[in-house]
């Protein structure tokens, strides 16, 4: 059971990668040409008429057009409101104060009692609360030890591991 709670907590670690924008630089101008050619055959249907000017003219734009939303589409947001687990990390803070021979960790940690899970395993803490919170702490030296006492109080979480 340690093995499949590891990798359920490993899959969701990995953050989803962005579009590659040199991927997406290559892809714009065989669009674009590709439109173009659409263009060129609309205006070879057309036998020297005025709405000959005006279908290329609308294709032009609408070429124009797409082409700002795809390069807007490949930009990063910055600010974004979603930030990688990575992130999230650096930002989440905790204390690990070392004793004799235990350990007292304290952090915030979002959700409802019945909500939290704490595990040990193999010198990994597992925290996860509500709303996908769910964060991993390698605590050296505790290979051998369990969490003697789980406390939990406005968001507050304390451990105590002999």
């Amino acid at each position: 059971m340690a093995k499949r709670f590891l990798y359920y907590l490993s899959k969701y670690s990995r953050p989803t990668p962005l579009p590659n924008e040199k991927s997406l630089n290559f892809i714009i101008p065989i669009v674009i040409l590709a439109i173009f050619g659409v263009i060129y055959l609309m205006s070879q249907k057309v036998y020297g008429d005025f709405s000959g000017f005006i279908l290329i003219g609308i294709g032009a734009i609408t070429t124009i057009y797409w082409v700002k939303v795809i390069k807007k589409m490949t930009k990063p947001i910055a600010g974004s409101k979603f930030t990688t687990r990575e992130t999230e990390a650096k930002n989440w803070v905790y204390d690990l104060i070392k004793g004799d021979n235990q350990f007292v960790f304290v952090s915030e940690v979002p959700g409802p009692d019945d909500k939290i899970m704490v595990r040990l395993i193999d010198g990994i803490l597992y925290v996860r609360g509500s709303g996908g919170f769910s964060k991993e702490v390698e605590i050296e030296g505790s290979n051998q030890m369990k969490i003697a006492d789980f406390k939990y109080r406005n968001g507050v979480l304390t451990l105590r591991i002999s």
